[in-house]
């Protein structure tokens, strides 16, 4: 759980050790929004299950992600890594 500003904790945290969020859309949007994340890895299961909530919204800053690495499971799953451009 972070405390405080989540940018200036994220930005102390970070300057320490190397750090992953998992599930919160919320907390990638803002700390996009203050540059603080350097790669977003994307994890692509072949089912489809209609709509769903988009991780970047039309309000947020637009990035131009590069794809540099991506690897496709035995189970069809591919997990793709991207860092801004």
């Amino acid at each position: 759980m972070l405390s405080g500003d989540p940018a200036a904790t994220v930005a102390n945290l970070k300057s320490q050790s190397d750090l992953g969020i998992v599930g919160s859309a919320h907390l990638v949007r803002s700390l996009l929004a203050d540059g603080l994340i350097d790669r977003y890895v994307r994890l692509i299961h072949p089912l489809v299950l209609g709509q769903g909530r988009r991780l970047f919204d039309e309000r947020g800053p637009s990035v131009d992600l590069e794809l540099v690495d991506s690897v496709t499971t035995s189970k069809g799953v591919i997990i793709a890594t991207y860092e801004p451009r």
